[in-house]
């Protein structure tokens, strides 16, 4: 990212965007949480991105450098809480699951932000409390720092339908299969497995967002049948693809 914004304050505020809107990198000097009630929200920063859904929200920590996606039609509720407040001490930006209880606590918090009543004082600390106790979700996407690894991550986000070996794409960018298999656990924390599913299951994310049917969606992210792909979804999501719609 090489223009970033600064913007003291972050904001407490219900925000649209269309498909495809995108808000470019910034940073805030407080933390602030970001739920997309409707459509897939998609953050970025230097240490890669973050997708969720409406069964998720972000948390991004104070003086993070982030961009935002949007992917369908984002229904955006941003609350802005001071840095001196973390209620889940985290340094990093998180995925956090969105439990029916939290969903209601963050659109009512964020539907009449300019008042300051004991009731909204009340609100915001209940809303703390769920917060502290949601689970986090790894729907992450480090990024890469050793060029062989990033020319085969770009190379799987090109598509992400390829079902090719590491060895394979090893070959392609000039590195052994075993030294690759290091880089991704050490470069990412994960192995290559374990990315290219957290790449696929963001890939799907977006097409359903953009309603494509999740027969194709299946295919495009390279899952051998739908039947596999909606098993691996409900692992990560709780739900189908089916029930996942906006």
């Amino acid at each position: 990212m090489t223009e970033t914004r600064h913007v003291p304050s972050a904001p407490t505020r219900v925000q649209s965007l269309a498909s495809g809107a995108t808000i470019s990198a910034h940073r805030h000097d407080e933390h602030q949480i970001v739920y997309a009630a409707s459509g897939v929200l998609a953050i970025t920063t230097d240490a890669g991105s973050w997708v969720a859904p409406a069964t998720r929200a972000i948390w991004v920590p104070a003086g993070t450098v982030h961009a935002h996606q949007a992917h369908g039609p984002l229904e955006l509720h941003l609350v802005g809480l001071p840095a001196s407040a973390n209620p889940l001490g985290l340094r990093e930006p998180t995925v956090l699951a969105v439990a029916p209880l939290l969903r209601e606590l963050i659109l009512a918090y964020t539907r009449d932000p300019d008042t300051d009543s004991p009731e909204r004082k009340r609100l915001r600390a209940v809303l703390l409390d769920q917060l502290r106790a949601a689970p986090q979700q790894p729907v992450h996407l480090p990024a890469p720092r050793d060029p062989r690894l990033r020319a085969v991550c770009d190379i799987l986000r090109a598509d992400p339908a390829d079902t090719s070996t590491l060895a394979a794409l090893g070959r392609r960018v000039g590195a052994g299969e075993r030294t690759l298999g290091r880089l991704f656990r050490s470069d990412l924390g994960m192995t290559f497995p374990q990315w290219r599913t957290q790449l696929r299951l963001a890939h799907a994310l977006v097409l359903l967002a953009e309603r494509t049917p999740v027969t194709t969606v299946a295919h495009r992210c390279g899952w051998a049948s739908a039947s596999a792909f909606i098993d691996v979804f409900r692992q990560a999501f709780g739900h189908t693809p089916g029930a996942h719609r906006p």
